[in-house]
């Protein structure tokens, strides 16, 4: 992974780099983002640049020994610690344990601005409990006590530390304040405020901000090959998530706005039994198709608020999904988008949870339906 890889982000770049290049290099970092942000990416870039044979003056240079082995996550100075079931734990001990490190290693290399959920699927650990558990910070210790066998630095990176019992956590905190020498812990995480304060103390915070709309655009048509007029809708859509604007570009966005629509139309009116019906249609899509359509009625919802708050035409083409904007706008107050908004996030955090897809459609419909009517 180099920085050239990731859109935007270029003063989060430039003080990673610096930081190498002033020996300011802190030995425990904490990038901070939101699913879907460039939190592991840049961890990812910069472990390369740390290590790096030949850096330049703006990234590593992808061709020495040391950043072939780091793209190809092998270095034997590069370690990972990352949530597992409590099965995938015990095969820690066992042959399986390469197993989990094949699936890991292709989890990152495709997958690089997935979430614990994509993770928990690729591993066939849906539905299951992740975690980070006290063998992990016993594996923590055992690690950075070992000399490094090759590299400036022994690069331990650790993600999603929010998923670390408190056992673990207390166990890592005496090698996190006193690491060995050219020992860094790079901890990659979408809530650091449910780490305790004590690993939090003891971290450099590094705040990744979103994606910007045209940093998005720009990736998408670059790298995914996606038509710019395509990749700008999606980049609308994905609220500065680069995951969710990827997951977006496999699924029909007309459809998605049909069922959208007649959604909301039968939530206004109140039809329970079509509400009730069309719970049963949604229990029977895909799990990724479910999602999206939540998604895309986040991104639909913002944009009938800045309609409603500024007067201005939706950022949309003549049609269907523009009429639909320009209705919903005209007729919803702005004070219930923000209601409306955490109903239908609340809805994707239990799908995501592996809630009852059917249930959890027929409770959010009530709910919405009791903001739209209310007075």
């Amino acid at each position: 992974m180099r920085f050239s890889d990731i859109p935007g982000h270029s003063e989060t770049k430039t003080v990673l780099i610096n930081a190498v290049k002033n020996n300011h290099v802190a030995h425990a970092q904490l990038f901070f983002g939101k699913e879907g942000s460039a939190n592991l990416t840049l961890a990812l870039a910069y472990a390369a640049y740390l290590n790096c044979e030949n850096p330049t003056e703006t990234d590593s240079c992808g061709s020495c020994p040391s950043c072939i082995k780091i793209d190809k996550l092998v270095h034997p100075d590069f370690h990972f610690v990352f949530p597992k079931t409590a099965k995938q734990a015990s095969d820690d001990e066992s042959a399986a344990k390469g197993d989990t490190m094949t699936l890991w290693r292709s989890f990152l290399l495709e997958n690089p601005y997935g979430n614990a959920v994509d993770w928990a699927e690729l591993s066939g650990s849906a539905g299951k409990q992740l975690n980070i558990s006290k063998d992990d910070g016993k594996h923590i210790i055992k690690t950075v006590s070992m000399k490094a066998f090759e590299a400036k630095y022994k690069v331990l990176l650790i993600w999603l530390p929010e998923f670390m019992n408190i056992s673990a956590a207390n166990s890592i905190l005496k090698v996190l304040e006193e690491p060995p020498e050219k020992t860094v812990y790079l901890m990659v995480t979408n809530d650091y405020e449910k780490l305790i304060t004590t690993i939090i103390s003891r971290t450099q915070l590094i705040r990744v901000p979103d994606f910007q709309v045209e940093d998005i655009q720009q990736y998408l048509v670059e790298k995914q090959q996606i038509d710019s007029e395509k990749a700008e809708k999606l980049a609308l859509m994905s609220d500065g998530s680069l995951r969710v604007a990827m997951n977006w570009e496999h699924h029909s966005e007309e459809d998605s706005h049909q069922i959208f629509r007649e959604w909301m139309r039968e939530c206004w009116g109140l039809d329970i039994l079509n509400l009730h019906s069309k719970s049963y249609k949604f229990n029977e899509l895909n799990k990724a198709t479910q999602k999206s359509m939540l998604v895309y009625g986040l991104a639909i919802l913002r944009e009938c608020l800045a309609t409603s708050m500024t007067g201005n035409e939706p950022n949309r083409p003549d049609g269907e999904e523009k009429t639909f904007v320009e209705n919903f706008a005209n007729n919803v107050p702005t004070e219930k988008y923000e209601k409306l908004s955490s109903i239908l996030t609340e809805a994707h955090f239990h799908l995501e949870r592996n809630g009852n897809p059917r249930i959890v459609f027929m409770d959010t419909s009530m709910q919405i339906s009791g903001v739209l009517r209310s007075r």
